[in-house]
C-alpha cells in the first residue's frame, strides 16, 4: 500500500492544489478555461504521440486489454440502461448518470500509470486511451440520442466533435508513426516529448480547478447508483476479467487504474451542450474525484495481493 500511496499521493496533491486555486480564483479571468483548451488540444495529444510513436507496442497485450476494458464498459453500459426505470431518472439526469458511470479522467489515468510503472505503464496507458476514448464517446453520444435530449441539430455537432477529438487524433498519429517506422525523427522527438511532459501536471491541476464543492449537496439516488457502478462495479469487473485473461502485472494494474478512475471533467461540458443534467454531472465529477483518492489505492492494493 505504501508504494501505491507514494505513487498516487503527489497526483492527488496536484488535484487538491488545483481545487485551492479554483476556490481562490487564482489566476483570475479566463486563465483556466484557456489553459484547459491548451492541454486538451496540444499538450495531451503531444504526450500520446510521443509515447505511441516510439513505444514497443508489441509488448502490450492489446487484444486482452481491450477485452477487459471494453468488455466491462459494454456490460455496465447495458446495466445502466436496464436500471433506468428503477432509478426513475428524467432523461437529462440519466444521460449524466450514464456519462458518470462510463467516462474516465484520462489525465489522472496516464499520470497514475506512469507513476506506478514508469515508461512501461505510460505505454500501456496510451494504448488504453486509444482503445477506450473512441468507444466511450460513441456510447455517450448514443445515450443522448436514445434518451432524446440531443435534438436534431446536436447530432451533427456531436459527430463532428467525435471525428475531431484531439485525443483520438493524437492516438492515430502516434500509431501511424510507429507502424510506418517513422517515429519522431531529429529534434521533433525531443520537442514533442517536452510538450507532452507539461500535459500531466497541468492536467491534474486543471482537474482540481474544475471541481465544484457546492455540487456535493446533491446526494440523490442517481448520484449513489452512478458512484457505485463507477467506483465499485467497474473496477471489480475489470479486475476479474484481467485475472481471467492472464494479464501481466503492468497491464493488469493499468487496466484496473483506468476502470477505477473518476469520471472526466469534460463530461460537464457535454452535459451542458447536449441536453444533460449539468448540476448532476458536476456533483458526480466532484464526488467521484474526491472518493477516488481513497478507492483507487485500495483497488490497486487488492490487485497487488
Amino acid at each position: 500500500m505504501e508504494g501505491v500511496a507514494s505513487a498516487l499521493g503527489p497526483l492527488f496533491l496536484l488535484i487538491l492544489l488545483g481545487a485551492l486555486l479554483g476556490w481562490t480564483r487564482q489566476p483570475g479571468g479566463d486563465f483556466w478555461p484557456r489553459m484547459e483548451r491548451l492541454i486538451y488540444f496540444l499538450l495531451f495529444p503531444a504526450m500520446l504521440i510521443s509515447t505511441l510513436a516510439t513505444a514497443d507496442v508489441s509488448q502490450v497485450p492489446v487484444t486482452r486489454l481491450a477485452l477487459a476494458l471494453l468488455g466491462a464498459m459494454g456490460l455496465l453500459g447495458a446495466l445502466m440502461w436496464l436500471l433506468r426505470e428503477r432509478l426513475r431518472l428524467a432523461a437529462p439526469a440519466f444521460t449524466s448518470a450514464f456519462q458518470g458511470a462510463l467516462r474516465f479522467n484520462t489525465y489522472v489515468g496516464v499520470a497514475g500509470a506512469a507513476a506506478l510503472h514508469g515508461g512501461a505503464g505510460a505505454t500501456v496507458a496510451a494504448v488504453a486511451v486509444a482503445l477506450m476514448v473512441p468507444v466511450v464517446n460513441v456510447f455517450c453520444v448514443t445515450s443522448f440520442i436514445a434518451a432524446g435530449t440531443l435534438g436534431p441539430s446536436g447530432l451533427g455537432r456531436s459527430l463532428a466533435a467525435l471525428i475531431r477529438n484531439p485525443l483520438i487524433l493524437g492516438c492515430l498519429i502516434g500509431i501511424a508513426l510507429n507502424v510506418g517506422g517513422i517515429g519522431l525523427p531529429g529534434w521533433s522527438g525531443a520537442a514533442v516529448e517536452l510538450l507532452g511532459q507539461a500535459a500531466l501536471p497541468l492536467g491534474l491541476v486543471a482537474v482540481g480547478v474544475a471541481l465544484r464543492p457546492a455540487a456535493l449537496i446533491r446526494l440523490d439516488r442517481g448520484v449513489w447508483a452512478t458512484n457505485l457502478v463507477k467506483l465499485v462495479l467497474m473496477p471489480a469487473l475489470v479486475l476479474g476479467l484481467a485475472l481471467m485473461l492472464g494479464l501481466d502485472p503492468v497491464s493488469r494494474d493499468v487496466a484496473l487504474l483506468f476502470a477505477a478512475l473518476p469520471t472526466a471533467t469534460s463530461a460537464y461540458i457535454l452535459a451542458r451542450q447536449l441536453g444533460g443534467d449539468a448540476e448532476l454531472m458536476a456533483a458526480l465529477i466532484t464526488g467521484q474525484t474526491l472518493l477516488a483518492m481513497v478507492t483507487l489505492p485500495l483497488w490497486l492494493r487488492l490487485a497487488g495481493q
